[in-house]
């Protein structure tokens, strides 16, 4: 894993979001502090988070990707909302995942609307880290 492009060693930014009424934001923060601790800075929204807010923060914290967390049931409107916004301000270059309580069946319809990867209770922080550090900020690190 190729973390570094000609000597610059620069952090991947992630922001960690909780959209909508959801309260419940332990998963989140575990994940968040998974993130810090591999060495990424972490920008976490806190709760009750529209999904203009997320994306607001997202480019103005210049992040690499956005990690949503959505227990609610409300994960298809939400994901699909934040897609939606990044690709009306034409910014291609956040990778958005998430994970929270999402049926297997809901997994592809999310993929086909640009949700990177679905995270499924139980998914191992190392299994995140790793992938985020595979997924996020390969291409667009030039400079």
């Amino acid at each position: 894993m190729s973390e570094t492009t000609q000597g610059a060693t620069e952090r991947l930014r992630i922001v960690v979001a909780k959209p909508g009424l959801d309260g419940h934001d332990r998963g989140a923060k575990v994940i968040a502090r998974a993130l810090r601790d591999a060495g990424m800075e972490v920008i976490y929204t806190g709760l009750h988070q529209t999904p203009e807010q997320i994306v607001t923060a997202a480019v103005q914290e210049d992040a690499d990707a956005i990690g949503m967390s959505v227990l609610s049931g409300a994960h298809m409107t939400q994901f699909r909302k934040v897609t939606e916004l990044l690709k009306e301000q034409g910014v291609d270059d956040i990778v958005v995942f998430g994970g929270g309580i999402i049926p297997e069946e809901d997994i592809p319809p999310l993929k086909e609307m640009g949700v990177a990867q679905i995270f499924t209770p139980g998914a191992p922080t190392t299994t995140v880290v790793d992938w985020v550090r595979a997924n996020v900020g390969q291409p667009a690190a030039t400079a």
